[in-house]
């Protein structure tokens, strides 16, 4: 039978970077930029004050850098790479979040994800459920 055209609102291999994954790639690179500086400078200038927080910036940074790459690549590695990223910066900063309420003095200094990204208007809370959500909706058909 020749191929006939899909019904489906999604396409067969839908593009992560398209569309809402525009917007998605452009905060997850700002937020690879900003985390990355940030620990860059925190580290180099200051690391004794509090060592535990700027390296969790640092990862921060990391997460945010591979989330960025793997929405922008696409394809099987590219939505791996994202759906990984997001994972664990969801993770990431809902345990860091919890852990700078519950024990601030480990936390002399914020980083990205302390009290769940609130020194970001908490978008470091909200954005890897959107990134996951756009993950899973384009997602290729099993055809």
């Amino acid at each position: 039978m020749p191929d006939e055209p899909t019904t489906s609102a999604r396409p067969r291999d839908a593009a992560l970077g398209t569309g809402l994954g525009r917007v998605l790639l452009l905060v997850y690179g700002t937020f690879a930029l900003s985390a990355s500086a940030r620990a860059l400078v925190q580290i180099s200038t200051h690391f004794g004050e509090a060592p535990l927080a700027y390296v969790l910036s640092a990862l921060a940074g990391l997460v945010y850098i591979a989330a960025t790459v793997g929405l922008a690549v696409g394809g099987v590695r590219g939505r791996l790479i994202a759906l990984v990223s997001c994972s664990i910066e969801l993770i990431g900063v809902l345990v860091v979040g919890t852990l700078s309420i519950a024990d601030a003095v480990a936390f002399p200094d914020d980083t990205v994800w302390s009290r769940y990204g609130s020194g970001y208007g908490y978008v470091p809370l909200i954005l890897p459920f959107i990134g996951l959500w756009w993950i899973w909706r384009r997602r290729p058909e099993r055809g």
